[in-house]
C-alpha cells in the first residue's frame, strides 16, 4: 500500500507522481527556451547560438546542461509509461484498452496541432506513438519491462553522433532568426521546416522514448514510483542520481565552459540522464512522505496540470519570440532567458494551485479526457455550504 503521505484518498491520486510530474514540466520549460529564443540549428550546436559563448551566457548553458537537459524529459517519459497502464489497466481489460486507444489517438491529433499549428519542439506526438506500442507491453512483468526498456534506451545512446559545430550551422541559424522574425508567415515556415525534420527522426526517437516508458512502467510496478518503496531504497538510488550528477558536471564543464571535450560527451550525457533523474524522483519522493510534503501543493498541481501548462508555455514563448508578435527571436540571451523561465514558472505554480482549487482538471485536461470518454464530464467543483 502507498503511504498517506504519497496518495490523495479524496481524489484517488499518487501525490508523489504528480509532484514529480510539476518538477519534470517546469524543467522542461528551462530546456526549451532557447528553442522558442533561437532556432533549430542553434539548439544543436551551441556555438551557433546569436551571442558569444562566453561569460554569462556559457555559465548559463553549463547549468541547464547539468541540472535539466535530458533529466526532465526523461522523468516525463518514465511517468508517460506510468499513465500508459494507469489509464489502460492490464492488456485483459478490453474496456479500459479501448480507452487507452482512444485516449492516445486524442493526444496525437492534439500533437499534430501543438507542432505545426504553435511550436516545432512537440513532445506529444512522439509520446503518442511510444504510447500505441507499449499498449501491447503494459501487462509484462517488471524485471522484463526493465531489461528491454534498458535495452533500447542502451542501443539508442550507443548510436547517438553528437552534431559537429561548423560555420554552416551559424549561418543557417542566422538565416532562420531573420525568417522567423520578419512576420507571422515567416515564423511558421521556419517552425513547419523544423518540426518535419523532428518527425523524420522519430524512427531513432522513438525506440529510446519507448525504453524509457518502459522503465517508468517497470519501476512502478515495482512499487517506486508508487511511493511504496522502502525510505532506504530511495536515499540509495537519490546517492546514485547525485553521483552521476557529479560526473556529468565535470565531463560537461570540459564541453561547454572548457570547450575541451572529453571521451563521448553525449553518450555519457545520454547514459547518466536517466539515472539522475531517477535520483530527483526519490528525493521528491522521500519529501512528499516528510514534514515538507504540504509545501510541495504548488508542484503537485502544476503536475496535475502538466498537459495545459506544457501548451501554455508553448504559447507563451511564441508570442514573445515569434514575428507578427514580439519578434524577439535572436534577440535575447541565456542569461536573460532565466528571467523569462522563471517568471513562468512562478505564473504556472500559482495559477494551477487557483485553478484546481474551483475545478477537478486542467482546461485542457478536460477537454483530454471528454474527447477520449465521447462525452462531456463534470469540470467545476461542487461548493459544499
Amino acid at each position: 500500500m502507498a503511504s498517506p503521505a504519497t496518495t490523495d484518498a479524496g481524489a484517488g491520486r499518487i501525490v508523489a507522481l504528480d509532484v514529480i510530474r510539476g518538477v519534470a514540466v517546469l524543467g522542461i520549460l528551462a530546456v526549451n527556451a532557447e528553442a522558442f529564443a533561437g532556432p533549430m540549428a542553434a539548439l544543436h550546436d551551441m556555438l551557433a547560438w546569436p551571442f558569444p559563448h562566453q561569460g554569462a551566457t556559457a555559465w548559463s548553458y553549463w547549468l541547464v546542461d547539468v541540472f535539466f537537459r535530458e533529466k526532465c524529459v526523461s522523468l516525463f517519459s518514465m511517468l508517460f509509461g506510468v499513465s500508459v497502464f494507469l489509464v489502460g489497466g492490464e492488456r485483459a481489460d478490453q474496456a479500459r484498452g479501448r480507452l487507452l486507444r482512444r485516449r492516445l489517438a486524442v493526444l496525437l491529433g492534439f500533437a499534430m496541432l501543438h507542432g505545426f499549428g504553435l511550436w516545432w519542439g512537440d513532445i506529444l506526438s512522439l509520446y503518442a506513438m511510444s504510447g500505441a506500442i507499449l499498449y501491447g507491453c503494459r501487462s509484462w512483468q517488471p524485471r522484463n519491462l526493465l531489461a528491454v526498456g534498458l535495452a533500447l534506451y542502451g542501443g539508442m545512446a550507443v548510436l547517438l553522433v553528437p552534431a559537429t559545430p561548423d560555420a554552416a550551422q551559424a549561418a543557417e541559424a542566422a538565416a532562420a532568426i531573420s525568417q522567423a522574425r520578419a512576420s507571422w508567415s515567416g515564423a511558421y515556415r521556419v517552425n513547419t521546416a523544423s518540426y518535419t525534420e523532428m518527425l523524420r527522426w522519430y524512427p531513432f526517437a522513438i525506440p529510446a522514448t519507448l525504453g524509457l516508458m518502459m522503465v517508468g512502467l517497470a519501476l512502478f510496478k515495482s512499487g517506486l514510483l508508487a511511493g511504496r518503496a522502502a525510505p532506504r531504497r530511495c536515499r540509495m538510488l537519490l546517492a546514485g542520481g547525485a553521483a552521476a550528477l557529479l560526473v556529468q558536471a565535470i565531463w560537461s564543464w570540459h564541453e561547454v565552459i572548457l570547450l575541451r571535450p572529453l571521451w563521448r560527451s553525449a553518450f555519457i550525457a545520454t547514459v547518466l540522464a536517466p539515472l539522475i533523474a531517477l535520483g530527483y524522483a526519490c528525493g521528491l519522493i522521500l519529501l512528499v512522505q516528510s514534514r515538507a510534503g504540504p509545501w510541495l501543493a504548488p508542484l503537485s498541481a502544476a503536475g496535475r496540470m502538466a498537459f495545459t501548462n506544457y501548451l501554455a508555455q508553448s504559447l507563451i514563448m511564441t508570442t514573445v519570440f515569434y514575428g507578427g508578435r514580439g519578434a524577439l527571436m535572436g534577440q535575447v540571451d541565456r542569461p536573460a532567458l532565466w528571467a523569462i523561465v522563471i517568471a513562468i514558472w512562478v505564473l504556472q505554480l500559482v495559477w494551477s494551485t487557483q485553478w484546481l482549487a474551483r475545478f477537478h482538471y486542467g482546461p485542457l485536461e478536460w477537454a483530454w479526457r471528454c474527447l477520449t470518454m465521447g462525452h462531456q464530464v463534470a469540470l467545476r467543483r461542487r461548493r459544499v455550504p
